[in-house]
């Protein structure tokens, strides 16, 4: 894995791609070390072969995974299991993630009371529906 994976573009919406210079493989890459290891040890685990690398680009250090493309569905699996097992909370406090959720709800319920109480509005639209009529 000589070549670099990293694409200037790349927006990071899913961390591989094909590998730069052969077709066959897809590449992982992890920059969060716990992740790779994670990733590493269900690799291993489901006996699943791969090349492992890494690569210094623009002040990053990246752990690359090789994964040739028979193995892809059962790798991609992987991957978004070890996504979700390591993720982390947008809102890390949970009394502040809870409290948005229920504030957020709560406006949800006045804006729609709100709507569906205004008679005036409802009488309004009765009558020009019967004067188009």
């Amino acid at each position: 894995m000589d070549s670099k994976v990293e694409n200037i573009i790349d927006l990071g919406l899913v961390n591989y791609i094909r590998h730069p210079s052969n077709p066959n493989y897809i590449v992982f890459r992890f920059a969060n070390k716990i992740k790779a290891d994670d990733f590493e040890k269900t690799l291993k685990s489901d006996r699943i072969w791969f090349e492992k690398g890494q690569e210094d680009t623009r002040g990053k250090s990246y752990i690359l995974f090789g994964i040739h493309n028979r193995d892809f569905a059962k790798v991609e699996r992987i991957n978004f299991d070890v996504e979700g097992r390591n993720r982390s909370f947008l809102i890390g406090n949970k009394f502040l993630r809870w409290s948005l959720v229920l504030f957020s709800m709560g406006v949800m319920i006045l804006a729609t009371v709100g709507y569906c109480s205004r008679n005036d509005l409802l009488e309004q639209q009765l009558e020009i529906h019967q004067i188009e009529e």
